[in-house]
């Protein structure tokens, strides 16, 4: 059987095929009564669009998921979360690392804006929080959709997904207090992400809320990776007053932790309670399973894409109102009431 064309439903429809092709790409000027005779043609004929077709009228049907982060698990999930809207709408997605310190940047964005019909990006941090940056890109009139750390949206250039770190790193060291722990180490403060400061001004506030001092020298900078969390971990376990539990900013510096702990004989949770964040595979191919922060980057990332469709489609930034994420503690096996001898 012959595969309908946009000529068939435009002869059914009895309309110009440049009609369909304006409904069909959810363009303005049709109106409501023509439109709906068009998809009623499209729905009787069971159409199917071609995407070639739209490429070669130079409409940007595809958005760029734009990251440079080492962390090969998030990655894939916002990777994944932005892939499962793009399937529903019929976009095309290209995946762009990039180096966020490079001043061209932005010269590199806006080449790929160009060359390859992208109407839309995502950015993830440190590239969201890159004011000049959004700016910048805004000009060569793509459609942004930031994801950030912070309580509210920093400011209204362009929208922005935003994660409450403060308030989930408040959590999670508020359950560790409620078990009993005062010597709390936090592993991986750095000063440049967002999401760190963000984590540690909650283990901050938690300590302050219940009138519980923190030792200052327990809180490690360091990077988000195994390696580092084993690096962070010695250098807390050999102080003269060790610690009974370790929050550390993600999961992965967490699995180092507990690995570290188990090469010094030191059991994990009866001698030292370890929690982490993200929720990531390592929570669960670390043993014990991690207690950590449910962090669902797959469903963030599947709205960021859904925003960025949205303004695409309309060719409105202002189209979507920022949006954010409470993240919760999931409690698992890794963390448990301290040693009394421990405890105050």
């Amino acid at each position: 059987m012959k595969k309908p064309t946009i000529k068939d439903v435009a002869k059914l429809a009895g309309v110009s095929f440049k009609t369909v092709s304006r409904v069909v790409n959810q363009e303005p000027n049709v109106s409501e009564a023509v439109k709906e005779k068009v998809l009623e043609s499209i729905k009787q004929l069971n159409y199917q669009p071609n995407h070639t077709a739209r490429v070669m009228r130079k409409a940007p049907f595809s958005l760029a998921f734009v990251y440079d982060n080492p962390n090969s698990h998030y990655v894939i999930e916002m990777q994944n979360g932005i892939i499962s809207e793009c399937r529903k709408k019929g976009f095309e997605l290209v995946i762009h690392p990039t180096d966020s310190r490079s001043d061209e940047v932005g010269n590199e964005l806006a080449s790929m804006i160009g060359s390859n019909q992208i109407g839309g990006i995502i950015l993830t941090p440190p590239l969201s929080e890159n004011k000049e940056l959004v700016t910048f890109l805004l000009s060569k009139d793509a459609k942004v959709v930031r994801i950030l750390s912070g309580e509210q949206p920093p400011d209204s250039l362009a929208p922005v997904l935003h994660v409450d770190d403060v308030d989930a790193g408040f959590k999670m060291t508020q359950y560790l207090l409620e078990l009993g722990h005062r010597d709390i180490a936090f592993l991986g403060f750095h000063a440049s992400h967002e999401s760190s400061l963000g984590r540690v001004k909650g283990f901050k506030n938690a300590h302050e809320a219940r009138n519980v001092p923190f030792d200052k020298n327990l809180i490690i900078d360091g990077e988000f990776t195994f390696e580092s969390g084993m690096d962070m971990a010695k250098q807390v376990l050999s102080m003269p007053k060790r610690p009974t539990a370790i929050f550390a900013c993600n999961d992965e510096i967490a699995a180092g932790a507990v690995f570290c702990a188990r090469l010094n004989d030191i059991t994990v949770p009866e001698e030292l309670s370890v929690v982490g964040f993200e929720n990531s595979p390592f929570a669960m191919q670390t043993w014990p399973h991690l207690t950590t922060i449910d962090q669902p980057n797959f469903d963030i990332a599947a709205t960021a894409a859904a925003m960025v469709i949205e303004m695409m489609k309309s060719n409105d930034i202002y189209t979507v109102d920022s949006r954010g994420f409470s993240l919760d503690v999931v409690v698992r096996d890794s963390a448990c009431k301290p040693l009394l001898k421990s405890a105050i």
